[in-house]
């Protein structure tokens, strides 16, 4: 089975035997930028084929959102011709990529060390949710991991219940770190010519992306907490409400509070002592708050968003996703593919020479298992 595809990643073989959401969001981020990607699926198929709604044409938007550009053979490890079609297909693959449980792999054959003996090229990806260690045996759900690794403590209001983050957001983070830890792996070999095992979790990823808040709490032994919308270390960076509903409003340094204060008519703000730097105004957010609002509703929030954009102050009306993609389609970042009839998002990178592609939608299940089944028997 010969793909000629373009892209820079053309012509790497990928075995996808993740599911869910971070190896498959991980893989279809490499197929895009044209390697081959053999998605391999148990007989009942991924998870996600059964996450509705919604849907469309009655297939899972969850499974669809993440899964184009792949090859779908449905094999059960179980049954010994089957299982000798995926030791074949991690023999020829340059990458494998994977999320069951650390360990789960090795009684089929199909675990790091046993494929790296007849293969040792191959990039293998290892994803879980909280390592390898004492953590082996915990499920890797992306929830469970905004509770434990803090997350959850800092959404939401000061006085409320703590969030969930709207999207599974670990495992995005999660997928993005395999896909980086592949790249690496393979440059690497480009060198010395020999592949590595690349390990993710989704609890150091969490506590990677947790960015400032981890950092702060590392290095500067402060637990963050929950404060709404605001930030712990800018104000203004945050919604401040208006004649007609709140607009976000952002002053990330000294100069664009001083705009800021332009636009609102409040010359004398950026020189009161209190509010002139930003440490200034973020210990003084409360007297502050109340003079930027007193301004902001006198008009409406698209009237400042105009003005106070025009004049190089950060803000933003606060959208549903269908203003969102409205907004993108605007800016010419023409946001939506639709490959075959299967609307999906724009893969988020550019290229000047070897730009994404868009060639197959996300499969059926086993809808290339015959095609698949042959070529890995020739």
């Amino acid at each position: 089975m010969v793909q000629h595809s373009t892209g820079p990643l053309a012509g790497l073989l990928v075995a996808d035997f993740s599911r869910i959401l971070a190896g498959p969001y991980a893989t279809m981020l490499l197929a895009d930028l044209g390697a081959q990607v053999i998605k391999v699926e148990s007989p009942g198929g991924d998870d996600t084929r059964t996450w509705m709604p919604p849907t469309r044409d009655g297939v899972s938007t969850y499974y669809l959102g993440i899964n184009r550009n792949k090859r779908s053979i449905a094999l059960d490890l179980k049954q010994p011709d089957d299982l000798a079609a995926a030791r074949e297909l991690a023999r020829r693959a340059d990458v494998l990529i994977e999320n069951f449980r650390p360990g789960g792999l090795a009684r089929f054959g199909l675990d790091y060390d046993t494929v790296t003996a007849g293969n040792e090229k191959i990039v293998y990806a290892s994803i879980s949710g909280f390592g390898t260690g004492a953590g082996r045996d915990f499920p890797g759900y992306d929830l469970m991991v905004q509770a434990i690794s803090g997350l959850m403590s800092l959404t939401g209001d000061p006085d409320g219940s703590p969030y969930r983050a709207g999207i599974s957001v670990f495992d995005v983070m999660a997928g993005l770190h395999a896909s980086i830890g592949i790249l690496a792996a393979l440059h690497h070999r480009g060198d010395t010519g020999r592949g590595q095992h690349v390990e993710v979790n989704l609890l150091s990823s969490a506590l990677s992306g947790l960015v400032n808040h981890s950092s702060g709490y590392v290095a500067g032994g402060t637990v963050p907490f929950r404060m709404g919308n605001a930030h712990p270390s800018l104000f203004p960076y945050e919604p401040l409400p208006t004649a007609d509903g709140e607009l976000i409003v952002i002053a990330g340094n000294d100069g664009q509070f001083r705009k800021l204060c332009q636009v609102l008519d409040l010359p004398g703000l950026p020189d009161d002592r209190r509010f002139g730097r930003n440490q200034d105004r973020t210990a003084n957010r409360e007297e502050l708050r109340p003079l930027l609002v007193e301004r902001l509703a006198k008009r409406t929030k698209d009237e400042w968003f105009r003005d106070l954009l025009a004049a190089g102050v950060p803000c933003a009306p606060i959208n549903t996703i269908d203003g969102g993609v409205a907004l993108a389609e605007e800016l010419g970042l023409d946001p939506v593919v639709t490959v075959g009839a299967v609307p999906g998002v724009r893969n988020p990178i550019t290229f000047s020479d070897t730009p994404a592609r868009y060639e197959l939608p996300p499969p059926g299940l086993d809808e290339h298992g015959e095609e698949i089944r042959a070529w890995l028997k020739s």
